[in-house]
């Protein structure tokens, strides 16, 4: 394991589900909720500690949408493609997002971590289209402009989180 992951955390996830194979959909969740994603090296430590096969942990997380092998932002803004968002021009609020943030349908993340921006389906805000979510807040009656004004917001929160 690299620097990472940490050991003593995983145990406790493990522990909290008593090592348990059958709970390894809350483990990964709990995992992904530290880590805000499941890092490589956690397929081998959970194999072993779960007497389970690496390539089954691994095809459970990939088999569900919400996992992620990649690093996430801070702060992950889901654009809702939905009917009724698209409709109501939700594409040049993604295309603003990625313009601001250096980003494309390639690379959804930022190289710092702060944000990661992505496209779903739908966000069930159908009456607030366009909308988008951050970490699953919801923000409705969303514009390129506003998309612009929530990234400095959230930076300059972040900012002052670091002070």
């Amino acid at each position: 394991m690299n620097e990472t992951c940490d050991f003593k955390r995983l145990d406790e996830i493990l522990e909290r589900h008593q090592y348990n194979s059958g709970n390894i959909i809350a483990i990964l969740q709990e995992t992904q909720e530290v880590y805000r994603y499941l890092p490589r090296e956690i397929f081998d430590y959970y194999s072993n500690k779960l007497s389970m096969s690496r390539a089954r942990i691994f095809s459970i997380a990939t088999f569900y949408e919400n996992f992620s092998l990649e690093p996430k932002g801070k702060y992950v803004i889901k654009v809702c493609n939905g009917t009724a968002c698209h409709v109501r021009k939700s594409a040049p609020i993604l295309e603003q997002l990625r313009k601001d943030l250096g980003l494309s349908d390639q690379k959804a993340t930022t190289n710092d971590l702060l944000f990661t921006v992505e496209t779903v389906s739908c966000l069930g805000a159908c009456g607030l289209a366009p909308a988008l979510t951050v970490n699953d807040e919801v923000i409705g009656m969303m514009t390129p402009e506003k998309a612009t004004e929530l990234i400095q917001q959230l930076k300059e929160e972040n900012a002052h989180a670091e002070n």
